[in-house]
């Protein structure tokens, strides 16, 4: 059966590379919005994972098997919330993805609004919008194999005519709601947003449309929903303003960084997040703070304990990291990577082999490690980009 997502009236976190990782994404829930986007994630990098249920999380983690990186991870808490937006540029890899993952995700959204080189160059993102059967080839291919809903996210084109013909055409293959981004492939977010476009586009779409693309002007939720207006749209998406400060998804006005970036890492705790994604989003909440003394000891940080100790919450992670520790927890630290040549057995990534020492053969034990950073000293690192 068919499921489905309402996405009339959705105040809604916008996919942010690197940003939508689930304590974000918890954080926005639990200030109001209803529902989520994952940061985008490539069709190959979900094709090569793993589906595990965690037991000591309590989540579900799609894991690279070569590293232990955890690729996707959610939970019971976004459960009907969340939408994976996927970056693809063939309708085999994206079914495949949405075969795998859709009893994990509410809804799947193709990327097609992404103007970074990397995107393009591989026929993703804002390129799909310049090769429009493609385009349409993945997502018709998708919902009529899905039982979850198919969206995709776009930018505008320059005119205004072009915008609405694309709009048109993805509309007709099905797809439950399209956001769109009120710039255009070459504009940034320094340049002017163009609501105009949006509203036109929402008077001709018989589909809801999401608006995206106002966080220049946002300070407050009702401001979300002042840019939403003015695009004559179904629903809104917040995506920069989102990244400073969370809460401004809450009707009640948004909170100081401090209890934003406290709250943040008590979820970055609870789920084991990796410490360089929860810097990376400590970052962009502390902006210009960053240059603080508070900010500058936070930069040198490393490990999740680092950071954590300097916002008063190192005794708490300590205490959690260990509960998880006893309770059995397999982090990267503790992963076996596996081979994609499948050279190693799956439950026996370890294999004996023979290394010659002054001509007397000696048995030794391969195994396999994931290489993180933060374990090893420079001169070791050096040795190893030897």
């Amino acid at each position: 059966m068919k499921q489905t997502l309402d996405y009339a009236n959705k105040v809604i976190l916008a996919p942010m590379v690197r940003v939508g990782t689930l304590p974000m994404r918890l954080l926005a829930l639990s200030f109001g919005a209803d529902i989520v986007y994952s940061e985008e994630i490539i069709d190959w990098k979900l094709l090569k994972s793993e589906r595990r249920v965690n037991d000591v999380l309590k989540t579900v983690d799609y894991v690279d098997k070569t590293d232990g990186t955890i690729i996707f991870r959610t939970c019971e808490k976004e459960k009907g919330k969340v939408v994976l937006q996927l970056g693809t540029a063939n309708a085999e890899r994206a079914l495949q993805v949405g075969l795998k993952l859709q009893g994990d995700i509410a809804a799947l959204d193709v990327n097609m609004g992404c103007p970074k080189d990397f995107s393009i160059k591989g026929g993703m993102g804002v390129a799909l919008l310049y090769d429009l059967e493609r385009a349409k080839g993945i997502l018709k291919t998708l919902v009529d194999n899905l039982n979850i809903p198919v969206t995709c996210k776009i930018r505008i084109m320059p005119e205004l005519e072009d915008t609405i013909r694309t709009v048109q055409e993805l509309e007709s293959t099905g797809i439950a709601a399209i956001a769109v981004h009120g710039r255009t492939k070459i504009e940034r977010p320094r340049h002017p947003v163009h609501p105009d476009v949006i509203r036109e586009v929402a008077k001709v779409a018989k589909i809801p449309v999401i608006a995206n693309g106002g966080s220049q002007e946002m300070n407050k939720r009702s401001d979300i929903l002042k840019f939403r207006d003015a695009c004559g749209a179904s629903s809104v998406m917040v995506a920069r303003a989102a990244q400073w400060n969370c809460s401004i998804f809450r009707a009640e006005g948004q909170l100081p960084i401090e209890e934003i970036i406290d709250r943040y890492l008590r979820l970055a705790i609870e789920y084991d997040n990796p410490p360089s994604n929860t810097k990376y989003c400590v970052q962009m909440i502390l902006r210009d703070l960053q240059e603080s003394e508070k900010g500058r000891k936070f930069l040198d940080s490393q490990t999740l304990e680092q950071i954590c100790d300097v916002f008063s919450l190192g005794q708490y992670c300590r205490a959690k990291q260990l509960e998880y520790h006893n309770a059995g927890i397999q982090g990267r630290r503790q992963a076996a990577p596996q081979r994609d040549d499948n050279e190693q057995d799956e439950n026996c990534p370890s294999k004996k082999a023979k290394v010659e020492n002054n001509g007397i053969g000696e048995e030794v034990i391969q195994h396999n490690i994931s290489f993180i950073r933060v374990n090893y000293n420079d001169a070791i690192y050096f040795q190893f980009q030897m």
